[in-house]
């Protein structure tokens, strides 16, 4: 029996995804759990409407984050950290004090979507990356100096 997923499966698919499964399967779990419903014609029409403003919707939000993205590729943010030996920093540098010093510049991130590709330790120049999406991220430099 064909259904069309109305939630993501693990174990069958993702949303509006068309799937063969067994009869008393569809009829006892997934229709009545709300998780599917029969793949006829007016399913398959209301299905196309709205994945058509789902994708409307998703291209909006992707092209809102490729705006952000490139004004974040134009930022550089600086750190000044306390120095001891061989120009190791005292403790570390944090998606905290990133997130405020881009907040600085203007651009309003959550510190969850920082990523800090390598450890920062030592005075330098690092890059840190911005996670806006799942399609979308931008880079930018982190300037540790000497306080």
């Amino acid at each position: 029996m064909e259904v069309i997923l109305t939630q993501d499966i693990k174990s069958l698919g993702e949303f509006g995804k068309v799937v063969n499964v067994k009869n008393g399967y569809a009829r006892n779990y997934l229709v009545p759990q709300g998780l599917a419903v029969y793949a006829n014609k007016s399913n398959k029409t209301a299905l196309d409407r709205q994945l058509k403003v789902i994708n409307a919707k998703r291209e909006k939000v992707i092209a809102e984050a490729k705006l952000v993205a490139a004004k974040i590729e134009k930022i550089s943010v600086t750190v000044a950290k306390q120095v001891g030996e061989d120009e190791k920093i005292f403790g570390s540098v944090t998606t905290v004090e990133l997130q405020q010093l881009v907040a600085a510049e203007g651009v309003e991130i959550d510190k969850k979507d920082i990523v800090i590709l390598e450890e920062i330790k030592k005075v330098g120049v690092f890059n840190a990356e911005v996670k806006l999406h799942s399609q979308v991220s931008a880079k930018f430099k982190v300037w540790v100096v000497a306080q």
